[in-house]
């Protein structure tokens, strides 16, 4: 018995760029919109963007992923209204993806893939960050270090760890040395990764 591959419309909002994507026959696309102010003005017509290029509607979907935070607060609060508004409207299921897990999935696609365990790091605005570790079993991030909210001083990699994220470009002195040298700053919560994690 063979089971098709399911098709999921992802949201993510949480930081400066809002972007959407469309899983759809295991292929992923996505639209983009930088501008916090325009988050919600912009994500309802890139999702109607990705469908109608696929050739699909909203109720051929299986479900709406959305980032779920951390993150901005207002950001990750108009993801997630309007994933309840399309779920709620055509009857699908909704699945948070936590940010940072995200994250990690991003960093580790930009490493090319031969990365075993990263530590996204989000700026949270006030000289704070949003960080977690994960390991990968396959291509799913599983947790190591929960997300946390602590100073850039307080984030510290339990073992080996591709540390990534804009919060290392934040605050490039709060870090340990050693671990915002080796950073990359530029791996962002993405609706591409949230739609894979979906």
């Amino acid at each position: 018995m063979s089971s098709s591959p399911l098709t999921v419309v992802a949201i993510e909002t949480s930081s400066e760029m809002a972007s959407c994507a469309l899983l759809c026959d295991g292929r992923v696309t996505y639209r983009e919109s930088s501008g916090v102010r325009t988050h919600s003005q912009s994500v309802l017509p890139m999702i109607q963007e990705l469908l109608a290029e696929a050739g699909i509607a909203l109720a051929d979907c299986d479900a709406i992923a959305f980032g779920a935070g951390p993150g901005s607060f207002t950001g990750v609060r108009t993801a997630c209204g309007i994933a309840q508004g399309l779920g709620f409207g055509a009857g699908k299921p909704l699945v948070p993806v936590v940010t940072l897990a995200a994250m990690a999935l991003a960093c580790r696609e930009q490493q090319g893939g031969d990365v075993d365990a990263v530590l996204p790091v989000l700026d949270a605005r006030m000289n704070e960050v949003y960080w977690a570790q994960y390991r990968f079993d396959g291509d799913l991030p599983v947790a190591v270090l929960p997300p946390a909210l602590s100073a850039p001083g307080d984030v510290a990699a339990q073992g080996e760890a591709v540390a990534c994220g804009n919060g290392f470009t934040a605050y490039p002195e709060g870090f340990a040395p050693q671990l915002a040298a080796a950073a990359h700053g530029g791996a962002m919560p993405h609706a591409a990764q949230v739609a894979r994690l979906g």
